[in-house]
């Protein structure tokens, strides 16, 4: 069985408080954009092991066994002993440490794909449990549509958005900003205006309201990075921001524009989609 997990961007992102669990509260609006990995598992009947794990396409960091598509098989198998061997692989596309949620998105995909597959009977609410032991992000590629987002990033509203046949364009710089420095340099606070409200407001006037609260400590650290952030509004972006804690910025453009050539520094990962 194939699936291809796609990323995310954060459009806005406030870090409203620190918990006693050592996570932090926050609000963002979560939005799905077709940037694809591809994940597929077939059943092992017989194999030595529980589960074998490939990777093709960009690098995957770090240990088999840390990897989060083989945690969420590890934890299915916990509380589902009859859960087959499997053979997994996945090909790598979506940059990892770049504000994207790709590796979540390919652990929320593994629960999806597993529990289908092998006809587990896990409700929505459950697969968002199990996701949520895996990384703060899982839980809303479950969902894996438009939402308001509290919590951890658990609690999660469907929203409809104003945005079909909107332009994004996505440009990874590929510059790895640490998510621990990232926390380390936010003040939590209560936002005066909710994301909530903001979102509902016209498209054109995001710029002055719409605020990641990581945007400025990363664009102060990386300063090549604002001058990215310039050439998206130059270029006629309605919207520009940085996703999660970065490094991947994104402009939303109005639908019909055509793209000008923008000249990002040759080593940019650049890719463009129209919203659905």
């Amino acid at each position: 069985m194939l699936v291809f997990p796609n990323c995310k961007i954060n459009l806005g992102l406030h870090i409203t408080g620190k918990r006693d669990d050592g996570y932090h509260n926050l609000e963002t609006v979560f939005l799905p954009v077709p940037w694809q990995d591809a994940l597929e598992v077939i059943a092992a009947p017989g194999a030595a092991a529980n589960i074998e794990f490939t990777s093709t396409g960009l690098p995957v960091s770090g240990n088999i066994p840390d990897n989060l598509c083989v945690k969420a098989y590890q934890l299915l198998k916990r509380d589902f002993p009859l859960l087959p061997p499997v053979k997994m692989h996945l090909h790598k596309a979506i940059p990892m440490g770049a504000g994207l949620g790709g590796g979540s998105a390919d652990a929320a995909f593994t629960l999806l794909l597993l529990n289908q597959k092998f006809r587990l009977g896990i409700t929505t609410d459950g697969l968002i449990k199990y996701s949520l032991q895996l990384g703060s992000d899982c839980p809303f590629f479950i969902v894996n549509r438009p939402c308001f987002a509290e919590g951890r990033g658990e609690i999660l509203s469907p929203l409809i958005l104003p945005l079909t046949g909107f332009i994004i364009l996505l440009v990874n710089p590929g510059i790895h900003v640490p998510t621990g420095w990232a926390f380390s340099q936010i003040t939590p606070a209560t936002p005066v205006t909710s994301l909530k409200q903001v979102i509902k407001q016209p498209v054109d006037t995001w710029k002055n309201e719409l605020v990641n609260d990581f945007e400025l400590p990363v664009l102060k650290a990386y300063p090549q990075l604002q001058t990215l952030k310039a050439q998206l509004y130059n270029a006629g972006a309605v919207y520009a921001g940085m996703s999660g804690s970065g490094s991947t910025f994104f402009g939303i453009f109005n639908p019909g524009t055509v793209m000008p050539v923008i000249n990002f520094y040759p080593a940019y990962l650049v890719k463009q989609f129209v919203l659905p």
